[in-house]
This record gives structure tokens, sequence and C-alpha cells, in this order.
């Protein structure tokens, strides 16, 4: 379905001549039937043979391979912020539901919330880059440290790397992770703040909140052994929604910063055409997000059997 040639469009890779493209049709069995072709684009994909990039002419396995923990790195960054300040937050504006102090955080957070995440990277590189000048305008790590991509995560790069200052390499790639970060932790803990308080308050509303306060024990006591653990159970399968919209926001960000990760990548490869990566882009991000959805459901299922049980009663 796009615009010109489906062998170079599959492959990537561009015939010089009749026998090169005849070979090329029959490795890919585009000389057979659809059924067939199907089945030999799926063993090549599971096979890490995903064709080659208009542009650069690199094998894309690799290019992902360099893009991908860029982005999940970021996206890593953002919801350990988002979970360090929303969770606390939202747990003390639940235990103050309805006072002022409530009012305050739950009106701060909505109006975090409202921001889109572009205008805000805009707004952060405006003022602390261009205006301030303490922070770098893009980029991972300044062009003065030569890291080797070794895992992907530019701090531990560092520390894997020879030949450089690594406490001057760690405080440069900082600088560069600031910004990005933020903007796109500052929805994230938004929504985290809000998800916690409402967790909160429906907690202390349970019977057996009231059952514990009968028997005298303090209000310390209450919320650390009934309601911090109760409340989070139930915002860990909201969470899982969080993931789609913390990797978007980490997309559109990296395209603000020059930030080398797979949403920058594919906006390069939509600018420049590249279908093969295109492709491959929108399919690894697809199988990212739905394998974090799956893996965190798992992980609410193991750590709450009773829910397994509800669900199957609701049916």
């Amino acid at each position: 379905m796009f615009p010109g040639d489906p062998l170079i469009n599959l492959t990537g890779l561009v015939p010089q001549n009749d026998i090169q493209r005849d070979a090329l049709i029959k490795q890919f069995k585009l000389d057979q039937s659809y059924p067939v072709q199907f089945y030999h684009y799926l063993q090549q994909l599971f096979l890490g043979n995903w064709g080659y990039s208009f542009i650069s002419g690199q094998p894309l396995r690799e290019e992902i391979g360099i893009a991908m923990p860029a982005t999940f790195e970021l996206s890593t960054y953002a919801m350990l912020v988002a979970l360090v300040i929303g969770v606390p937050v939202g747990c003390y504006a639940g235990l103050k539901s309805y006072s002022a102090t409530d009012y305050a955080i739950n009106t701060a957070s909505i109006f975090s919330y409202s921001f889109p995440v572009f205008w805000l990277a805009l707004i952060f590189i405006l003022v602390f880059s261009l205006e301030a000048g303490i922070a770098p305008l893009s980029g991972r790590i300044s062009l003065l440290f030569e890291v080797p991509n070794v895992t992907g995560f530019i701090l531990i790069d560092i520390l894997l790397a020879r030949d450089i200052d690594h406490a001057l390499a760690l405080k440069d790639a900082a600088r560069h992770l600031v910004l990005p970060t933020l903007a796109i932790a500052m929805i994230s803990t938004a929504a985290m703040i809000r998800i916690t308080r409402r967790s909160v308050i429906d907690v202390m509303n349970s019977p057996f909140i009231t059952a514990a306060r009968s028997r005298g024990l303090s209000n310390r006591q209450i919320f650390m052994r009934h309601i911090l653990r109760n409340a989070l159970l139930a915002t860990l399968p909201l969470m899982a929604i969080q993931v789609t919209t913390l990797i978007t926001n980490a997309m559109i960000v990296e395209t603000l910063f020059s930030w080398p990760g797979i949403g920058n990548w594919l906006i390069n490869a939509i600018n420049q055409r590249d279908y093969p990566a295109l492709r491959i882009g929108v399919l690894a991000v697809s199988t990212m997000v739905i394998t974090l959805t799956i893996l965190i459901d798992i992980f609410n299922r193991l750590i709450d059997p009773s829910r397994e049980k509800f669900e199957r009663g609701t049916i």
C-alpha cells in the first residue's frame, strides 16, 4: 500500500539490474502466493532480518538496537521521578482529603496534567537553555566525550567506557537528562498524584479501616499496615495505562531535544520517506508497549491474586 516498489519498501535494497531484482524476489518469496509471502515475512521478522534503511543503508535491527534503549532510558527515569514524587504527595493529599492542603495539591496536579508535553518542553528549552543557559539544548552527552554504545543507557555506558573522565561525563550526561526527563515526568507525576490520592481515599472509607481504629491503632500504624499497601495495590493496574502515555510523551519530547531515541528516529524516517524504517519502528514501539502492559498486568496478578478471582466473578 506504500507508494513505490514493494520490493524496495520491504527490503530497503535497491536492485541495480534485473538479475539482482529477480534474485531478491526469489529470496523474499515475492513470486509466491500471499500466505507464503506473509509466512516468510514473519519468519524473517523473528530471525531479526528486518531489512535495511533507505537513508543510512544500515541494517534496521542495528538502528533499532541503538534508538530503542534511548527511549526506554528516558521513560524509565521519568517514571521513577513520577513514582518518587507522585506516590508520597498523593498519599499525603489522600490523608488530608477535602482539606485546604488537598485542594491545593489537587489543583496543582490538574494544572500540571493539562499542559501539552510539547509546549512544556518548549518552555523548558526557552527558559532554562536559551535564557538561563543552565541546561544543554539537545543531545545525550557533549561531543567532547566518546562513549561506546554498549547497553544503550548512557549513564551505564559511561561507567563502562575507558579513557574518559567518568565523573565529568556523568555530570554532563545528567545535565542533558534533566530537561527532557522533567518535561515527561511532570505530566506523569500529576497523573500519579491523582491516582494515588483517589486510591487512598477509597481505602480510608473501607470497613476494615474503621475496625482498625476501633482496636486503638494509631494513625501511623493504620497507614503503614493497612492504607499504604491496599492503596498501592489499587494503583498498579492503572500504571499499565500510564505506560502508553509515558512512552508517547517520551517520543514527542525526543524530537524537541534531539534525543536519539525511537521517536526522533521515526520522525526522521517520516520526513525522508524511509518506509522500511517506518514499518519496523512502529512495530518495535507497539511491541514494547504491549509487552510492558502485559508484564505489569502479570505482576499485578502475582502480588494480588484476589484480583483474578474478583474479575472472574464479575464476568
